[in-house]
């Protein structure tokens, strides 16, 4: 497994011969308040962070997205979890499973989001984390966010089509959309190569 940085990116294939269907993993918790006033002032309240991806051609027009108000791709071969609402429980909060030769050919991205629908910022999140692993169970690559801000979105990851090849890159590029369509100019701006 890499661990990769800001702005990191790994070959996918060189880690593992058995990248055709592909588990990407998002896990976060709500940040605890500690003392008294923090526990009147805020709590330790749940976190509704929401995973999404968007499929994008080598010029970065939208072929597709998938987020929890459609949980799969036209061509079948993105599926998300479902919504997790609080953030609570180790492991992958949201699931987004992509069978990579299922994908049309003129997918040459795909970036994977996550954002807050409520509003809620980024610095109420602590321990999030993607992660991508293999059909047999191997995790090839992890990116921990480490930034907290007042922002409501992150391009955190994507894929990219090199050359029959995916390589995976780490952005962390923090936005102000509460939805995967309002994050859009940022999605292009920060994957598009």
């Amino acid at each position: 497994m890499v661990s990769l940085s800001k702005n990191q990116t790994v070959s996918l294939s060189k880690q593992s011969s058995a990248i055709d269907k592909l588990h990407f993993g998002l896990g976060w918790d709500p940040v605890k308040k500690k003392g008294l006033f923090g526990k009147i002032f805020g709590g330790d309240g749940d976190i509704d962070l929401d995973a999404g991806c968007v499929l994008l051609d080598k010029s970065g027009s939208e072929i597709d997205t998938i987020w929890f108000r459609k949980l799969k791709s036209d061509c079948g071969s993105v599926v998300h979890s479902g919504d997790n609402l609080t953030g609570e429980g180790d492991g992958d909060d949201e699931i987004i499973n992509v069978e990579l030769s299922r994908l049309p050919a003129d997918v040459e991205y795909l970036a994977f989001t996550v954002n807050s629908f409520r509003g809620q910022s980024f610095n109420d999140v602590e321990n999030a984390f993607c992660r991508v692993v293999d059909q047999a169970g191997k995790e090839l690559a992890r990116y921990q966010l480490t930034e907290q801000g007042a922002h409501t979105g992150i391009v955190i990851a994507s894929l990219h089509r090199n050359h029959g090849l995916w390589d995976f890159t780490a952005h962390g590029k923090a936005c102000s959309g509460r939805t995967i369509d309002a994050m859009h100019t940022d999605i292009v701006a920060t994957v598009v190569r």
